[in-house]
């Protein structure tokens, strides 16, 4: 059987996720089905989804040893550069959907299998370390905006806690799609990078100039508040992540007189990531980078994204 090095779970360790990561030898990932195909990764990026697999959220001892990642850029059997969609197909899951790498094998490694339909042409223009960040926050925060959100019906937008993957991305998105967009962040560091993409750059619970038409809150709880107060009458506040607590109290009465909307969603379709990958593409839009590392030092991009201290995404460049 052919090996492969590749980054992967080898067992849980809740306290210091990072003591669970095992970087060595894997066997090739099988295939599911007939469909499937195998992909020689060219970049990856990681998500905060891999560290908690490292804590057991989500990934089982049975499944263990499990190589990590959601996404990936690479090229196929024929020669082509593909970017991959990370959602499959999964009867043993009760969602009938999984990610790449919490049942089938993931993207930290120098290859992965997936159905040849989850592979996507790698637009003119966008570089396989640019393209690796987009299958999974970037994606998620597009659904987000575009699909759940309506933005087009709206001209405001309030992103809480920006700093994060899918946070920063929908900064992005929204400036590129001409919207005003307000972001909140405790750190003034951070407050100081989102105002040079162009945003409007808020401290938590601030009151804003004008009421938004649209919230892409991932934060929860500690600021759950500020999104419904911040909302324009039948705005929709819409929900895929709750890093800092996942039970805010909520005041009904503003929700019922205000008419909003508040509306759950995460990742998004095939299709969905064919027109991101195209926006970006036409629009010159580019993630925002933390950091890229080569795949000989895998370690230190996970210890980077630990860190808590990043700005966009962190990248590993499977090339060097």
């Amino acid at each position: 059987m052919p090996i492969m090095r590749a980054a992967f779970a080898s067992r849980f360790d809740d306290a210091d996720p990072l003591a669970a990561l095992t970087v060595g030898e894997q066997p090739d990932p099988p295939h599911w089905s007939d469909d499937w195909v195998t992909v020689r990764v060219l970049a990856s990026s990681l998500n905060h989804h891999d560290l908690w697999s490292l804590r057991g959220v989500g990934l089982g001892e049975d499944r263990l040893p499990m190589t990590l990642g959601c996404d990936a850029v690479g090229v196929d059997p024929d020669g082509n550069e593909v970017v991959v969609y990370p959602v499959i197909a999964d009867p043993g899951d009760p969602r009938g959907i999984s990610l790449l790498s919490e049942h089938a094998q993931g993207t930290l490694a120098e290859r992965v299998a997936a159905p040849r339909s989850n592979l996507l042409p790698l637009p003119a223009g966008l570089s396989a370390t640019d393209a690796a960040c987009l299958p999974t926050a970037w994606l998620t925060a597009w659904r987000m905006l575009r699909t759940v959100g309506r933005v087009d019906e709206g001209d405001a937008v309030l992103v809480q806690g920006a700093g994060g993957g899918v946070a920063t991305a929908a900064v992005a998105l929204a400036l590129a799609m001409g919207k005003r967009v307000y972001a909140t962040s405790r750190d003034a560091a951070k407050r100081e990078r989102i105002a040079a993409l162009g945003a409007t750059a808020v401290q938590p619970g601030a009151r804003l100039p004008e009421r938004v038409d649209v919230v892409i809150e991932t934060v929860g709880a500690a600021t759950f508040d500020h999104s419904l107060k911040s909302a324009a009458p039948m705005a929709r506040i819409v929900v895929s992540g709750a890093t800092a607590g996942h039970e805010p109290k909520v005041n009904l009465r503003r929700i019922f007189a205000m008419q909003l909307q508040i509306l759950g969603t995460s990742m998004g379709s095939s299709d969905e990531l064919a027109q991101l990958l195209a926006f970006c593409a036409e629009h010159g839009v580019r993630p925002v980078v933390d950091s890229v590392h080569p795949f000989s030092q895998v370690t230190d991009a996970f210890a980077r994204l630990h860190s808590g201290d990043v700005f966009g995404k962190v990248v590993v460049d499977h090339t060097r």
